[in-house]
């Protein structure tokens, strides 16, 4: 194993991003909770220690700390945010709420050297998100930078080896962000740039082998490119051991059960019809979080079945990764929407469960399955949400509207795919209004469904931006929607990043 930076989670919904930095710097690192206690922190030998931010204030009632004890043995160690607060407060520095709080792109200046802040200008533009700073630093530290409203927006105690700043280096907002944390990692904790994805499979598979033992498993089998990765690397563990399931629960997209089929040969692969389970269990419901638990709930009883059909089965394989999970809440984190792998889950699930990509980024899971020798129309495939097409309408789900937002989803990604544009685009697909639009078809009033196409782009999907699709190609989709599609006589383009929207409007 390569050298390991730890990242003490305080609860910040980007911590996982400056995960993703690390290994961006070929620097394997592990996410650990921000209550780790020194002496377990000495047992993993860690190169290096990142404090994350996090939505806590030191000064709340409950708020994360951390063992003091970590701050001194001696090892780099990084506050980011959150993480620097912490540091002064522990260390007797002077932390207040801020007269003006600092949220967004601000001009941070440096005032002394570091080598922190090699090759970063000495004015740049950082992002910032906090409501406390740092008025006095503890004693030892310096004062490396400050913005108009943070008179400390960086600051550093050398001979203790530590450092930290305000903003937020993992986003691509900050102006030499990366640069800084390489410094850190390069410079300051003498790390090495030899770690890469593919280094990741030798440990999932062990994983998968210890949890199976002699036993069997199933592998969630949806047709993207995460279960594909996990059931290519379960197969890889445990062979002919593994029974892959899936779920045809009415809410995949146009000929995706037959692309699995076609894809996964070599796998005892079982299709379960479940269509008019899973629908009548939605039925009326309209709030996002009920249809994500339900459909949630409804999977693992329908592997309960295929359990059952599938022999003596003791592990789950799913193929979760870390966007799943950071959005669906954890100790610290703040809860954006519940994953049906991960916070849509019963709890009386009838066998363990293993999540071998939990840690990884979709980028990052691409590389490992073409590692793995996965097909390249596998790999790529753009993600879409493990509750299906049912979050991809507004309102409550039924088997028509579900056909419409079917066919016009299919209009859109064909015609991103004949445009060239499949690769470039991180996600781009239809979503289906729960409200009535007045048309003219015909000469004819109509009243029939608005349409939604999104597309964006992003590395990782925690930020995305809009893509700014020709109009020609925009006129083609409209057009093709409105003309093919029964029940659509309206066609409008979402022009929303992330933030302050999420990819998926549910």
């Amino acid at each position: 194993m390569s050298e390991t930076v730890l990242i003490l989670d305080f609860g910040a919904q980007y911590n996982q991003l400056i995960a993703r930095r690390v290994r961006e710097a070929h620097v394997f690192c592990e996410v650990v909770p921000g209550d780790i206690q020194a002496q377990d922190v000495k047992e993993k030998h860690p190169a290096a220690i990142i404090l994350s931010g996090g939505p806590a204030s030191v000064f709340e009632p409950g708020a994360p700390s951390m063992d003091p004890g970590i701050l001194s043995l001696g090892i780099p160690t990084l506050g980011i945010c959150y993480g620097m607060q912490l540091m002064a407060y522990l260390m007797h520095g002077t932390v207040t709420p801020a007269e003006r709080r600092e949220y967004g792109r601000t001009q941070m200046r440096l005032v002394q050297n570091s080598p922190l802040f090699t090759q970063v200008p000495e004015l740049s533009t950082v992002w910032m998100s906090h409501g406390d700073h740092v008025l006095q630093v503890p004693e030892g530290f310096h004062v490396l930078a400050a913005t108009p409203t943070t008179p400390v927006a960086a600051m550093a105690n050398p001979d203790r080896n530590l450092w930290a700043v305000q903003y937020h280096p993992e986003v691509h907002h900050t102006q030499s962000g990366f640069q800084m944390l390489q410094n850190f990692l390069y410079n300051i904790a003498h790390v090495s740039p030899n770690w890469r994805p593919a280094q990741f499979i030798p440990d999932a598979i062990r994983l998968i082998k210890e949890k199976v033992g002699d036993g069997r498993a199933l592998v969630a089998l949806s047709g993207g490119v995460d279960s594909a990765v996990a059931a290519a690397i379960a197969q890889e563990a445990i062979g002919s051991r593994l029974r892959a399931l899936l779920i045809d629960n009415g809410l995949m997209r146009e000929g995706e059960i037959e692309e699995v089929r076609a894809a996964f040969p070599s796998l005892d692969l079982r299709v379960l019809q479940r269509q008019e389970v899973f629908f009548s269990a939605l039925e009326g419901v309209s709030d996002p979080e009920a249809k994500r638990k339900i459909i949630g709930r409804e999977f693992i009883r329908a592997f309960e079945e295929g359990k059952e059909a599938a022999g003596p089965v003791e592990v789950l394989i799913q193929g979760t990764v870390y966007p799943d999970v950071i959005e669906s809440g954890g100790k610290n984190a703040r809860t954006i929407k519940s994953h049906h792998n991960v916070g849509g889950l019963p709890e009386d699930v009838g066998f363990e469960i293993v999540e071998p990509l939990r840690w990884l980024f979709k980028d990052e899971v691409r590389q490992v399955g073409r590692a793995l020798g996965l097909p390249e129309e596998i790999v790529w495939r753009q993600p879409f949400p493990g509750p299906g097409l049912a979050v991809r309408m507004t309102g409550a789900v039924t088997p028509e509207k579900v056909a419409i937002l079917r066919k016009a989803d299919a209009i859109v990604r064909q015609e991103i795919r004949e445009a060239g544009l499949e690769r470039s685009i991180w996600q781009a697909f239809a979503i289906l209004l729960d409200v009535r639009a007045v048309g003219v078809m015909g000469d004819e009033r109509t009243y029939g469904f608005p349409v939604v196409i999104r597309a964006v782009e992003s590395a990782d999907g925690m930020t995305a931006d809009w893509v700014r699709l020709p109009y020609d190609l925009l006129e083609k989709m409209g057009s093709r929607i409105i003309g093919e599609v029964p029940g659509v006589n309206r066609v409008v383009y979402d022009v929303t990043s992330k933030p302050p929207g999420t990819i998926e409007w549910e």
